[in-house]
């Protein structure tokens, strides 16, 4: 019904300004029959628009002319089939596009890079993406790349906060020796002296080029060629840190507790503000495991956890018995009024009811009533749980075997 009426309002305002313009009869049945058919193909192949999608790139009524664009070419393949017997002029566009020039490879510049749903600093924020960061360059348009990260999710970011590379360049970038920062907020120096002018910002995880050591520093490149100076016991290797990553219960919280008291972020991955799912995924990546991003993506990952009852509804008991420390908790918004909402808040499990999320803040909250920081509306919304720690499950990936970090 939703989309009905959304075509219903989209044909009318079409109609009219086109009506405006002297055309005296639109047949807008063309139309709506390319919509039917991209829909059908969403489900098919493009179910979750975060990591694929089918659009509707340009709209000519008057000229019957229209352009489809995807990530997927099997859906291009799909509706190219589906609708060769229309009347209509169809342009199919496959991303990568021709407007990124050859250059298909970016690595993020900035410290954390804000990543949105649209073109534009108005837009909402879909993700971050830290510096040295790999990302896929899928279209630019008007001083923005639309990018794919690591974790697969498609959005905008301003073209000022990527390097953008062809094949060849990349590979001199990709195979350089490179440096983690492992101090969670600093910066990088101008010269090798803390009291030189800053280059930029840093956060944790950050990864840059190294050059060269000199005495009690690391001469680091940025990846559009700046050069700076990174003080040697706040950086590591990172392929000595990516190869001492343990995945375990305990390094999973201890890192959990660091990001304490940080403000919670809508879209935010990094220990400058964090949503519920970018907590969680930032926890893992600091022990060397890329995860999904976000908390409904989060929750087809991993082995379940049973802790509801035989009514469907969350069990103290039965969630007492059978969580361990690490694993994820999952909450739907509405599930009184729903019992199929969709979920939206994921948090840590640390072990006796307690939990840790990002909810205002970075917090640790319990699931038992008689506990001082029980917080009845998340539990009452709690609607699953899963392990990841012993999973096999692929989407859960050690940060050295994901392409995007692959040398």
């Amino acid at each position: 019904m939703k989309s009905n009426i959304k075509y219903f309002f989209l044909s009318a305002l079409l109609l009219t300004t086109y009506a405006n313009k002297s055309y005296s009869q639109i047949d807008s049945s063309a139309y709506k029959q390319i919509v039917d058919k991209i829909n059908t193909a969403k489900t098919i192949y493009a179910p979750d628009k975060r990591t694929k999608f089918i659009e509707l790139s340009g709209v000519n009524i008057p000229k019957n002319e229209y352009e489809i664009q995807s990530t997927e070419k099997n859906a291009i393949d799909y509706l190219s089939k589906e609708l060769k017997n229309t009347q209509s002029t169809i342009t199919y566009s496959l991303l990568p596009d021709s407007t990124v020039q050859g250059k298909k490879i970016g690595v993020i510049n900035l410290s954390v890079a804000n990543i949105r749903t649209k073109p534009g600093h108005g837009s909402e924020m879909a993700t971050q993406a830290i510096l040295g960061t790999k990302v896929d360059i899928l279209q630019k348009s008007k001083g923005e790349y639309r990018v794919r990260t690591p974790e697969g999710y498609i959005a905008w970011v301003p073209t000022s906060s990527v390097a953008a590379f062809n094949a060849a360049e990349f590979e001199k970038w990709n195979n350089a020796d490179k440096i983690i920062y492992t101090t969670e907020f600093g910066k990088s120096y101008s010269k090798a002296d803390k009291k030189s002018l800053r280059v930029s910002d840093l956060v944790y995880g950050n990864i840059l080029a190294l050059t060269k050591e000199t005495k009690g520093f690391y001469e680091v490149k940025y990846p559009d060629g700046r050069i700076a100076f990174i003080p040697k016991e706040e950086a590591i290797s990172f392929e000595k840190w990516v190869n001492s990553r343990k995945l375990t219960e305990e390094n999973v919280l201890s890192s959990a507790k660091t990001m304490l008291g940080l403000p919670y972020l809508w879209g935010g991955t990094s220990v400058k503000g964090v949503d519920c799912s970018g907590f969680t995924k930032t926890s893992y990546f600091m022990n060397g495991y890329i995860i999904p991003r976000d908390a409904s993506q989060q929750v087809l990952a991993g082995d379940k956890v049973e802790i509801l009852g035989a009514d469907g509804n969350f069990d103290s008991a039965i969630a007492l018995k059978n969580l361990k420390p690490a694993d994820l908790l999952f909450f739907a918004a509405g599930k009184a009024n729903n019992p199929n909402a969709r979920v939206t808040h994921v948090a840590l499990y640390l072990g006796n009811g307690e939990f840790i999320h990002s909810a205002g803040t970075v917090r640790i909250n319990s699931m038992l009533k008689d506990a001082a920081n029980y917080d009845d509306f998340q539990t009452r919304t709690v609607v699953a749980a899963r392990r990841y720690i012993g999973s096999s499950d692929t989407q859960i990936q050690k940060i050295k075997d994901n392409s995007y970090y692959k040398k």
